[in-house]
């Protein structure tokens, strides 16, 4: 097969998907209702009264930094079990240890943080 032909389905998806992302956009502001109010137009407040900030912006507790952090660190995991399961049967027994240490590791790091409170949120 021609080099040329490999990537023809790729992109033809790439196009198919790039075409409903514009065509979404544009029926939705075409479609969409254009009454706008004043409480449209202010910043979505999940009915709780904006508090003045400080200037700069003010502090963001170390908390939500510290949720992301978690959140990326486990999200990680999913990452390395995909390949895992698509080629596990090639891979023999070897690359089954490996993946219960790896499992065992992360399960490790969730329960430290588990006891250290890192899951509680005030």
């Amino acid at each position: 097969m021609n080099g040329s032909y490999s990537y023809a389905p790729l992109l033809f998806f790439a196009a198919i998907g790039a075409g409903f992302a514009v065509f979404s956009v544009v029926a939705g502001a075409l479609a969409g209702p254009k009454r706008y109010n004043r409480a449209k137009v202010e910043a979505y407040e999940c009915g709780i009264q904006p508090s003045p900030h400080a200037d700069g912006g003010g502090r963001v507790p170390i908390k939500y930094y510290l949720t992301a952090m978690l959140f990326i660190i486990f999200d990680i995991e999913s990452v390395f079990l995909y390949p895992f399961a698509v080629a596990f049967d090639q891979m023999g027994l070897f690359a089954l240890v490996e993946m219960v240490l790896f499992i065992i590791t992360v399960f490790v790091a969730y329960a430290y943080v588990w006891r250290r409170g890192g899951l509680e949120w005030d």
